[in-house]
């Protein structure tokens, strides 16, 4: 098992995501031979609690962009389901258990993929690429 620290968390859904204050989060990857990632997010946005509650209840599965150890690194997704949903009196913890759906290295073919639905091409297209691979823009996912 491997453990990281979670530096950002946002849930993906259709073309909105909500982005997840984090007081402190943690990201394991149990290395099991169904590849399960477990995503702790621990937060003081409580308002949040109902949101995850709601999911929680319809059982469904959301996308979850998690930013591994640092800022800099290209975020990674994961198709999850809640685990585990506990209300503290000033936080509230969310435990999402899933797999990751695209690699780090995906990253550069969504980011030409978004591109190009916005109608680029030629030197434009090249010159946004290039620029928007040192920003690393977050990126929307189509749920599957």
């Amino acid at each position: 098992m491997k453990t990281f620290k979670l530096f950002s968390l946002e849930v993906v859904e259709n073309d909105k995501s909500v982005e997840v204050p984090l007081e402190d989060g943690l990201i394991l990857n149990k290395e099991d031979e169904r590849s399960t990632w477990l995503i702790e997010a621990y937060t003081t946005d409580l308002s949040l609690y109902d949101y995850f509650k709601k999911i929680s209840e319809q059982n469904r599965e959301v996308i979850v962009e998690a930013v591994i150890t640092k800022k800099e690194n290209a975020p990674a997704y994961f198709q999850t389901k809640i685990a585990s949903l506990t209300k503290f009196e000033k936080h509230a913890s969310v435990l999402f258990l899933g797999n990751l759906r695209r690699n780090k290295s995906d990253y550069s073919e969504l980011l030409l993929d978004s591109l190009i639905q916005k109608g680029l091409s030629g030197d434009a297209l090249l010159a946004e690429f290039k620029d928007k691979m040192k920003s690393k823009p977050k990126l929307k996912v189509q749920n599957t």
